[in-house]
């Protein structure tokens, strides 16, 4: 389906009024092939959107936006697992209800998350101590120059904090079609993180972590539907276990997180917060009051306001804490994809 209305403000969360020349939507691995050779026909740029949850636009995409709406929910077991194949353009929140309506938990941590299904492996998305790679099987990626399907193991995905190979050997000229999960009917509750340590380990249950996660995103995080946004703008940087050490010698309150490597994950919001900068606005984009991570549309803001407030955020942080932020969100100009690290720079 092509549609000559081609604002994307809809498809993004910021809700940036940016436009495309094109706009496909492909509800199958055959339908997203057709409309990627339009494009090579048109010779155009392309991007492929899930729902934008994680996209600032710069300005408008001088090409084809092709939003992938492959659905479906299969899901086989055996004596100890579920194995789940998932279209990548199923919403991811909605599929953490759906299996646990069916009495399957494991995602339950990952509640809330905005996006599409095969948004989700391209960030190696995570929150409150779960991570994608935990759970994931394969990702069957369609080759856009052969019409293939080819199924990577998870190991073949490189899983890293926020990184995969889907945003290098394979960020162009390859389409993630489907996901397949693997979890454990073993359940093993994850409460290392914020309200879920108060939770009874011995007597909790899946829904009592979902609706916890539910509640403590819904108290920081502003509803993209009615404040745009895209969630956490930074990612929360890994520093050395010394850089994070002569923080806390100046700031002993700072929240720091070992990692396995050594090093230590600090919380990109507190550093931003120390710098009080929760409020602080350029054009129409805004530091939300309640979560410092997130940069929000206040009123009508452009993708240059949004750059403008986080290029503030990134010198502040970095002079007063020599920690320089990097963008989680990815940024998307006229031609395709930026540096996002670059243009705030």
């Amino acid at each position: 389906m092509s549609s000559q209305h081609n604002s994307l403000q809809s498809w993004n969360t910021f809700g940036l009024d940016a436009h495309a020349a094109n706009l496909d939507v492909a509800t199958s691995a055959e339908s997203l092939l057709q409309s990627w050779q339009q494009s090579l026909l048109h010779n155009q740029p392309v991007l492929l959107l899930g729902e934008g949850s994680n996209i600032l636009f710069l300005e408008d995409f001088s090409g084809r936006v092709i939003i992938n709406r492959i659905k479906g929910i299969q899901i086989e077991e055996d004596q100890h697992h579920w194995q789940l194949h998932i279209g990548a353009g199923e919403n991811w929140h909605n599929l953490v209800q759906v299996l646990l309506e069916k009495g399957i938990p494991g995602l339950e941590n990952l509640a809330m998350i905005p996006g599409c299904v095969g948004s989700a492996p391209i960030q190696n998305i995570g929150a409150y101590g779960v991570e994608l790679k935990d759970v994931c099987a394969y990702v069957d990626v369609l080759d856009l120059n052969t019409g293939e399907v080819e199924r990577l193991t998870a190991a073949a995905c490189q899983f890293g904090y926020r990184d995969s190979i889907f945003k290098h050997q394979y960020q162009l000229g390859y389409a993630i079609v489907a996901v397949g999960l693997v979890l454990n009917k073993q359940w093993c509750p994850v409460m290392t993180y914020g309200d879920l340590r108060a939770l009874d380990p011995q007597t909790v249950t899946p829904q009592q972590i979902f609706d916890a996660v539910c509640a403590m995103r819904s108290s920081k995080l502003p509803d993209p539907a009615i404040t745009g946004n895209a969630g956490s703008f930074f990612k929360n940087p890994v520093v050395t276990a010394e850089a994070a050490e002569a923080i806390r010698t100046a700031y002993p309150t700072l929240p720091a997180y070992p990692q396995a490597d050594g090093r230590v994950k600090l919380a990109a919001g507190w550093l931003i917060e120390q710098c009080e900068l929760k409020g602080v606005s350029v054009g129409g984009a805004a530091v939300h009051q309640q979560q410092a991570l997130v940069l929000i549309n206040k009123e009508k803001a452009t993708g240059s306001d949004i750059v403008a407030l986080a290029h503030e955020v990134r010198q502040r942080v970095g002079t007063k804490f020599n920690v320089w932020l990097e963008p989680e969100v990815r940024f998307i100009g006229a031609q395709g994809e930026k540096d996002a690290v670059g243009v705030i720079a």
